[in-house]
């Protein structure tokens, strides 16, 4: 039993800076996706003067998030250019605690392209906390 799992562990090492640039790409795909519900939101309310003070909040709340996502993802992606390949971890204990079945596989597939979310296709499922 032990050996099973100690096997399993080893078939998740990977370099380091690999998966720093994996998180680095998904923090990107999060500020896109985040952007991309901005005009969506900015049309919510009409140009009623009660919800203009609220409106310019919420839209003011987005562009930090995005503002914050991108800039992590820059941090990550310069302190990464620093760390030696052959520094290796363990994602095993990590990946299981990412409940996103597209972004888990994103993070565990060694290098991708793109983008994880498919952001040309319909809304589907969803996991609800």
């Amino acid at each position: 039993m032990q050996a099973d799992y100690l096997s399993a562990a080893t078939a998740m090492e990977e370099a380091l800076p690999d998966v720093l640039m994996r998180i680095v790409s998904e923090l990107h795909d999060v500020a896109y996706l985040i952007e991309r519900i901005e005009p969506q939101l900015a049309a919510v309310h009409g140009d009623t003067a009660e919800h203009a003070t609220e409106r310019m909040m919420v839209m003011q709340g987005i562009d930090l998030a995005v503002q914050k996502t991108r800039g992590l993802a820059e941090f990550i992606d310069t302190i990464t250019a620093s760390i030696p390949e052959n520094w290796v971890v363990d994602v095993t204990t990590a990946l299981n605690l990412v409940k996103l079945a597209d972004m888990q596989k994103a993070l565990s597939n060694g290098m991708r392209h793109g983008h994880s979310q498919p952001i040309g296709k319909a809304a589907g499922d969803f996991e609800a906390f």
